[in-house]
């Protein structure tokens, strides 16, 4: 679909009927915040931004240094879907600036294209295509969520049931919204589904998943279900993944360098390169990869969720796999980092991969010999044989490794990097704090 310009966005606003904007953007943490103006705001919005209060945002600003401004990107125009009728409302996603006109440091967004800058110094393009996971639980009379499944066994079904439909309307709303969804289909687990969109560009791609995660849960609000991208809902049971697809192409001509016919898994060195990034700094960007606590209860031995790091092609428990092409879809040739799940803010997400994999094209890393066995299998003996490390434990680990990074405290900057630190650290020690039910099961009656 090609990109509006300012003029044609307000053209489409005044034939279909648009009354209401919303402006959206996200904090660090990933919620969609959203700042609503009336359509005769919107020449202005466009050309001047919109004004807010930026200490009252996560991770922004102090109070002192509150005043902020909103500027919506033309490209990203579209009618919401589910309020397309009797006036109908319209999003612009925003870049989020500092009263002195300057770009705020600390805005997601910012940070991807950040990222994304580096990548094409270096005469790249960095493609991306993430596959989302999520639940839909329903909700009965009183409002409360049946937070049940029947287990795991993916649950393919030809029966028009009642989830069916909501995922029918979410693809096409998504449509409506301008992503080409490719797939959509349930997952392993029962209530568990899986929508995957064309791969574009990285800021393209996050503008994307933002917009599926904000449709995903209106549509099922609308069906009164809860929607949910928590990693791992019920114990036992599948978790919710983001894996993400990875390729480079060359900035002029928009090939694919990831791709080399002579190599046994068709990958040219510069992609040996970005996959040894990503090993090798995969630690320190998990807690932005990974951010919460439930995350690390979805990385754990047993399901298809990955806990070493190693690649493969075939084997599904590895960190990174190497999807297979047909013959003759060179453009097709990547690799898939299996770790992410999408209770992320997607900007800082890619942002810190792509870092990690130019990393590792800077510093001509060489990437380590594949391990096609179920690494599952292996005993601590046989890891270190082959020098293959686990994935941090838990979210306070990640932290750590995080909190010593030079290459996320250059990704972030100083401010927002102490500034994200400080808020999971706080959110790991009311974590640390709580006092669980199963605590409660299983010694207050017996100690």
């Amino acid at each position: 679909m090609p990109k509006l310009t300012k003029a044609q966005v307000l053209k489409k606003v005044k034939d279909e009927g648009v009354e209401l904007i919303d402006l959206q953007f996200t904090d660090y943490l990933g919620a969609i915040k959203s700042c609503t103006i009336p359509v005769a705001q919107l020449a202005d919005a466009l050309n001047n931004g919109k004004w807010f209060d930026g200490s009252s945002v996560e991770g922004f600003a102090r109070i002192a240094e509150s005043d902020m401004y909103l500027v919506p990107d033309p490209s990203t125009f579209a009618v919401v879907p589910w309020r397309a009728m009797d006036g109908a409302t319209a999003r612009l996603i925003c870049d989020v600036y500092r009263a002195d006109g300057k770009p705020f440091e600390g805005d997601p967004r910012f940070i991807l294209k950040k990222a994304m800058l580096e990548a094409e110094k270096l005469g790249y393009i960095c493609n991306t295509g993430p596959e989302f996971e999520f639940y839909m639980f329903p909700k009965d009379e009183s409002g409360k969520t049946l937070l049940e499944s029947k287990g795991n066994g993916y649950y393919w079904t030809h029966a028009m049931d009642e989830s069916y439909d909501i995922r029918k309307d979410i693809t096409s709303a998504l449509e409506a919204f301008g992503i080409e969804v490719e797939a959509s289909h349930y997952e392993v687990a029962d209530r568990q589904h899986e929508i995957d969109f064309k791969y574009a560009d990285a800021l393209t791609c996050a503008d994307n998943a933002l917009t599926l995660k904000y449709t995903v849960k209106n549509i099922a609000h609308l069906y009164r279900y809860q929607a949910t991208f928590m990693p791992k809902p019920i114990r036992g049971q599948a978790g919710n993944g983001m894996h993400t697809h990875f390729s480079l192409a060359d900035k002029k001509t928009g090939k694919n360098l990831f791709y080399d016919a002579k190599d046994t898994y068709n990958l040219s060195k510069l992609a040996y390169q970005f996959m040894a990034g990503l090993m090798k700094y995969i630690e320190e960007i998990l807690a932005l990869t990974n951010p919460i606590v439930n995350s690390y209860k979805r990385l754990t031995p047993g399901y298809e969720a990955p806990v070493y790091v190693c690649w493969a092609r075939k084997n599904r428990t590895a960190l990174i796999r190497v999807p297979g092409i047909r013959g003759g879809a060179t453009q097709a040739t990547r690799f898939e980092l299996r770790c992410p799940d999408p209770s992320n803010n997607p900007y800082l997400a890619l942002a810190a991969m792509i870092k990690a994999g130019l990393q590792g094209v800077k510093e001509k890393l060489v990437a380590p010999k594949p391990v096609e066995e179920d690494v599952f299998k292996y005993d601590d003996a046989k890891l270190k044989q082959y020098y293959i490390n686990s994935l941090p434990g838990s979210m306070h680990s990640a932290l750590m490794k995080f909190a010593k990074s030079k290459l996320m405290k250059e990704l972030l900057g100083e401010y927002t990097h102490r500034r994200y630190m400080a808020t999971k650290l706080e959110e790991w020690e009311d974590y640390r704090l709580s006092v669980t039910k199963w605590e409660l099961d299983r010694y207050l009656e017996d100690i």
